[in-house]
């Protein structure tokens, strides 16, 4: 059949195309790319007994196989990943970024690993904190109460030979030996913790040594994963004893209230009674001092009036006699008159005594104006016996004499 043949290709129920012709057709096709010639005669009378040149078409579809083959061991890995290529399924080499070629199949292959890829892996529930899994969220803690805790962790690729080769994990991205190492992980953190710590204060901290173990346990197997984060989700007890664990909280909680407004209380009221008992300290040493100082003093004055006193007995015991009665008559409201001499009219300055017997009714007392003067020029002077009896202005009594 002629290939401009309206009704190749319409064959409906005559069977399968006959290949013969469509070698032959394909051979003709290649001939014509290489410039093969036919060998017909003049006029083109033998062109219908001459052999298509089948040998050169044969070598060119082998050719342009055999490229396609070798072209099929290029391939390209990205800055983020690393090739790993495996000669006859055993490890040979790891490639960089970049354009790269490996022999073709059946003798090598590349595996591609993306190194910054963050995965993730949750442990205690799926997706959401209400879908919770019991059997992986609850554990024991060092007092023997059993907690809920729901975590997640993220993880990436740090060495790709190792990732590809020392992992026997069912799951591509080997989430199960994640999962296995989280778990084992957190229910060793939290069995040495007690309950109050996992649920209060310590989150961050169990979070810290969570990641640290499973990194451990990562390392130990070398399976080329370097966890970058543990987040813990949840902590709480289980829904059986939330009730009673929450009343126990706010019980805690009003515990520290009243210890911190005792503890504000003794901050005001200490420093207060501290201050209180140095001023006091400060004024007996200072009323010491004085006491001591004034005593010091007096035994040096009475040192001093006893050289005098034994140059002239009698004369320093008639001095220390009438200062000791004026000393003791300037603080006393009674009036000492002398009857044997002096004057019949006699005054008395009650105004003067009232104010110092009751210094608030100084205002009230009526003012003499003439009288006081009058009688201060009629009245004479006070014997000698009497001492400093006489006026003493400087106290404000008057002491007269008068003989009845």
């Amino acid at each position: 059949m002629s290939q401009n043949d309206p009704n190749r290709g319409r064959r409906g129920n005559e069977g399968p195309p006959d290949l013969d012709e469509v070698f032959r057709n394909l051979n003709q096709k290649l001939s014509r790319l290489l410039g093969a010639k036919g060998n017909g005669g003049a006029g083109g009378s033998g062109s219908a007994n001459a052999k298509p040149p089948f040998k050169g078409g044969v070598v060119a579809v082998v050719g342009v196989l055999a490229a396609l083959w070798l072209a099929s061991g290029f391939y390209v890995v990205d800055a983020r990943e690393q090739g790993v290529v495996l000669r006859l399924g055993s490890f040979n080499r790891v490639t960089e970024p970049g354009l790269q070629w490996h022999a073709p199949f059946p003798f090598e292959k590349v595996e591609i690993v993306n190194l910054t890829e963050v995965r993730s892996v949750e442990v205690g529930y799926r997706n959401t904190a209400q879908t919770r899994v019991a059997e992986e969220s609850l554990m024991l803690t060092s007092d023997q109460n059993i907690i809920d805790v729901q975590l997640s962790v993220q993880y990436d690729i740090k060495d790709a030979r190792a990732f590809l080769f020392n992992n026997a994990s069912r799951e591509r991205d080997a989430k199960d030996i994640v999962k296995q190492a989280t778990e084992t992980a957190i229910r060793e953190v939290v069995g040495r913790n007690k309950v109050d710590f996992v649920l209060n204060e310590g989150r961050a901290q169990i979070a810290v040594e969570t990641q640290k173990l499973i990194q451990e346990v990562l390392d130990r197997y070398s399976l080329g994963i370097r966890i970058a984060k543990v987040n813990i989700n949840a902590v709480q007890p289980p829904e059986q004893v939330l009730a009673a664990f929450d009343d126990a909280v706010k019980a805690g909680q009003d515990k520290d209230k009243l210890r911190n407004e005792g503890l504000a209380y003794a901050n005001e009221v200490l420093p207060k009674a501290q201050g209180l008992a140095a001023r006091l300290q400060q004024e007996a040493e200072a009323y010491e001092q004085k006491v001591v100082s004034r005593a010091e003093g007096d035994a040096s004055r009475f040192k001093q009036v006893l050289s005098e006193y034994n140059k002239a007995p009698k004369v320093m015991r008639d001095r220390l006699y009438l200062d000791m009665m004026q000393q003791i008559m300037s603080s006393t409201t009674k009036v000492v008159v002398d009857q044997k001499g002096g004057n019949n009219l006699l005054y008395l300055p009650l105004d003067k005594l009232i104010q110092q017997s009751n210094p608030g009714a100084s205002a009230a007392a009526p003012a003499a104006s003439a009288a006081p003067q009058a009688a201060e020029q009629a009245a004479p002077a006070a014997p000698a016996g009497a001492g400093k009896g006489g006026r003493d202005v400087t106290r404000g009594r008057d002491f007269f004499g008068a003989e009845r």
